[in-house]
């Protein structure tokens, strides 16, 4: 399933705590029904990556053997096949990756 997020504060702390009071429990209760999960996050300066990647490796290790990664961006496109993707790369969990906003779609997905 496919969660997407925000939209959250500029500042990173504040952002964190918004996260985790409004997003984690609909993340949590996705995992506990048994399904996969991307978090889709808008993008963001890099001084958020901290606190993104630490709350998906947790979501992850907690319920593993499902997979929780998140992806950074908001470019239809490049989200639609980066998610795609993950879905089918049954070893890839616990991941925060990062999309451009200029056409990721493509190179992740060339047939598009």
């Amino acid at each position: 399933m496919i969660l997407r997020v925000g939209p959250l504060a500029d500042n990173p702390l504040d952002a964190a705590a918004r996260f985790h009071a409004e997003v984690l429990p609909e993340a949590r209760a996705v995992l506990a029904r048994g399904s996969d999960l991307t978090l889709v996050f808008p993008a963001a300066a890099r001084d958020h990556r901290g606190w993104r990647l630490a709350a998906v490796q947790e979501l992850a290790r907690q319920y593993a053997p499902l997979r929780v990664n998140a992806l950074s961006g908001a470019e239809a496109a490049g989200v639609a096949a980066t998610a795609e993707w993950l879905a089918g790369a049954e070893s890839i969990t616990g991941q925060y990756l990062r999309l451009d906003e200029i056409g990721a779609g493509s190179v992740v997905s060339p047939q598009q």
